[in-house]
Protein backbone atom coordinates (compact mmCIF):
# COMPACT_ATOMS: atom_id res chain seq x y z
CA UNK A 1 0.00 0.00 0.00
CA UNK A 2 1.43 3.38 -1.02
CA UNK A 3 2.02 6.10 1.53
CA UNK A 4 0.55 9.37 0.37
CA UNK A 5 2.49 12.61 0.60
CA UNK A 6 5.91 10.91 0.61
CA UNK A 7 8.33 11.20 -2.28
CA UNK A 8 11.33 8.98 -2.69
CA UNK A 9 14.40 9.47 -4.78
CA UNK A 10 16.51 6.55 -5.95
CA UNK A 11 20.17 7.54 -5.99
CA UNK A 12 22.90 5.32 -7.35
CA UNK A 13 25.02 3.73 -4.67
CA UNK A 14 28.61 4.71 -5.19
CA UNK A 15 31.65 3.80 -3.23
CA UNK A 16 34.93 5.40 -2.32
CA UNK A 17 38.03 3.57 -3.52
CA UNK A 18 40.91 4.66 -1.27
CA UNK A 19 44.41 5.13 -2.59
CA UNK A 20 46.06 2.36 -0.60
CA UNK A 21 48.51 3.70 1.95
CA UNK A 22 47.28 7.30 1.74
CA UNK A 23 45.45 7.45 5.08
CA UNK A 24 46.83 9.84 7.69
CA UNK A 25 45.62 9.75 11.30
CA UNK A 26 45.92 13.25 12.75
CA UNK A 27 45.17 14.56 16.22
CA UNK A 28 44.51 18.28 16.02
CA UNK A 29 45.37 20.53 18.94
CA UNK A 30 42.70 23.13 19.69
CA UNK A 31 42.90 26.20 17.44
CA UNK A 32 46.17 25.04 15.80
CA UNK A 33 45.93 24.68 12.00
CA UNK A 34 47.89 21.88 10.32
CA UNK A 35 48.89 21.20 6.74
CA UNK A 36 49.10 17.67 5.32
CA UNK A 37 50.61 16.48 2.05
CA UNK A 38 48.11 14.44 0.01
CA UNK A 39 48.21 12.62 -3.34
CA UNK A 40 47.68 15.16 -6.12
CA UNK A 41 46.57 12.64 -8.76
CA UNK A 42 43.57 11.40 -6.74
CA UNK A 43 40.19 12.97 -7.50
CA UNK A 44 38.65 12.72 -4.03
CA UNK A 45 39.47 13.22 -0.38
CA UNK A 46 37.69 11.54 2.52
CA UNK A 47 37.83 13.01 5.99
CA UNK A 48 36.55 10.85 8.86
CA UNK A 49 36.19 12.79 12.09
CA UNK A 50 36.65 10.33 14.97
CA UNK A 51 36.68 13.07 17.58
CA UNK A 52 34.03 14.97 19.52
CA UNK A 53 34.47 18.35 17.77
CA UNK A 54 34.04 19.61 14.20
CA UNK A 55 37.00 19.85 11.84
CA UNK A 56 37.31 22.35 8.97
CA UNK A 57 39.45 21.93 5.89
CA UNK A 58 40.45 23.19 2.46
CA UNK A 59 42.58 21.60 -0.26
CA UNK A 60 45.03 23.53 -2.40
CA UNK A 61 48.02 23.34 -4.74
CA UNK A 62 51.37 23.63 -2.92
CA UNK A 63 52.63 26.14 -5.50
CA UNK A 64 50.25 28.75 -4.04
CA UNK A 65 52.08 31.26 -1.87
CA UNK A 66 51.46 32.10 0.81
CA UNK A 67 49.96 28.72 1.72
CA UNK A 68 46.29 28.95 2.73
CA UNK A 69 45.49 28.31 6.39
CA UNK A 70 42.27 26.55 7.34
CA UNK A 71 39.82 28.25 9.69
CA UNK A 72 36.29 27.74 10.97
CA UNK A 73 35.10 29.48 7.78
CA UNK A 74 36.20 26.46 5.67
CA UNK A 75 34.32 23.26 4.84
CA UNK A 76 33.26 21.42 8.02
CA UNK A 77 33.07 17.73 8.86
CA UNK A 78 31.01 17.25 12.00
CA UNK A 79 32.07 15.09 14.94
CA UNK A 80 31.57 11.38 14.34
CA UNK A 81 30.98 11.86 10.60
CA UNK A 82 32.89 10.91 7.47
CA UNK A 83 32.55 12.93 4.28
CA UNK A 84 34.07 12.58 0.83
CA UNK A 85 34.71 15.53 -1.45
CA UNK A 86 35.92 15.99 -5.02
CA UNK A 87 39.15 17.96 -5.25
CA UNK A 88 41.20 19.43 -8.07
CA UNK A 89 43.78 16.89 -9.22
CA UNK A 90 46.53 19.48 -8.82
CA UNK A 91 45.73 19.87 -5.12
CA UNK A 92 48.47 18.18 -3.09
CA UNK A 93 47.86 19.79 0.31
CA UNK A 94 45.01 19.88 2.80
CA UNK A 95 44.84 22.52 5.51
CA UNK A 96 42.83 21.35 8.53
CA UNK A 97 41.65 23.11 11.68
CA UNK A 98 39.53 22.43 14.75
CA UNK A 99 38.52 25.13 17.20
CA UNK A 100 38.41 22.69 20.14
CA UNK A 101 40.69 19.90 18.82
CA UNK A 102 39.73 16.50 17.38
CA UNK A 103 41.14 13.38 15.71
CA UNK A 104 40.65 12.74 11.99
CA UNK A 105 41.57 10.23 9.29
CA UNK A 106 42.43 11.88 5.97
CA UNK A 107 42.55 9.64 2.89
CA UNK A 108 42.61 10.29 -0.85
CA UNK A 109 41.17 8.11 -3.60
CA UNK A 110 38.31 8.13 -6.09
CA UNK A 111 34.55 8.10 -5.76
CA UNK A 112 32.23 9.20 -3.01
Amino acid sequence: EAVTGVQTCALPIASFAPHQGSNQLVTLVAATPQILTITAQDKSIRIANAGANPVHFRTYDSTITPAPVASSADCPVLAGMASTFTKAMSHDRVAIFSTAGTTVNVCTGEGW
